[in-house]
């Protein structure tokens, strides 16, 4: 049986360790070299819920999210009385759903798994407690951030993100990329995150592929904040 010295495997830490780093200079983009994708929206918006579950999606089913990171916030045109009751646009369900997403992000700070659940709710908004929660797990830990403060200490804090966005939201979904409003251009995220990105790190497959599709002309879908929606 063959043994490493003491040397021997001091230079095989030291090999890996320098194939490690030369792996994450050439692949993955440092954090301070990541583009910011940001997405302020509303659960029961339909066209936020078509972006989430259409769209978004290609984030993570793509290499996209080595170049960038994703940060949801669920707010929307909802509105902050004096009192500090919050009122969405869609109702009281929709408040509820935004602050399920809230504490979702609270349970796996990690976009890539607090997006799944997201996108599991938004899919299924009347009946996902059940499929959700038995897919992606975390119903304790979201259940009792719901029936708590912290859920409406969450939703706060979203709404002074989204209420102090410069320039201020028009509408939802209100996509970011590095704090600029995409405005009518939301659905072509993938291009702007591409045309973002100044790091060392090679570019995505997906860069490629979106920077040669042809863009659709296609009418703004967006939801006004002084529209009225009935469920």
């Amino acid at each position: 049986m063959a043994y490493f010295s003491s040397s021997n495997k001091l230079m095989f830490f030291f090999s890996a360790s320098l194939l490690l780093f030369l792996f994450s200079t050439n692949f993955v983009a440092g954090e301070s070299d990541k583009v910011k994708l940001n997405l302020y929206y509303e659960s029961l918006c339909p066209y936020c819920h078509k972006f989430i579950t259409n769209d978004l999606v290609k984030f993570f089913k793509s290499d996209l999210h080595r170049i960038a990171d994703l940060k949801l916030v669920p707010f929307g045109n909802a509105k902050v009385s004096d009192n500090l009751t919050v009122t969405c646009q869609h109702g009281e369900e929709e408040c509820k759903l935004n602050a399920i997403a809230a504490c979702a992000i609270r349970t796996w700070p990690n976009p890539k798994m607090h997006y799944w659940f997201i996108r599991c709710v938004e899919k299924n908004t009347k009946n996902w407690g059940e499929s959700c929660f038995k897919t992606y797990g975390g119903e304790k830990a979201i259940r009792d951030c719901y029936a708590g403060d912290l859920s409406k200490k969450l939703i706060l804090g979203y709404a002074k993100q989204t209420l102090n966005l410069k320039p201020k939201k028009k509408y939802v979904p209100w996509v970011t990329v590095n704090g600029t409003p995409l405005y009518d251009n939301y659905d072509d995220f993938v291009a702007q995150v591409c045309k973002a990105y100044n790091g060392k790190a090679p570019l995505p497959k997906l860069c490629y592929s979106s920077a040669s599709a042809k863009k659709k002309a296609l009418k703004l879908q967006v939801s006004y904040a002084n529209e009225a929606f009935h469920y």
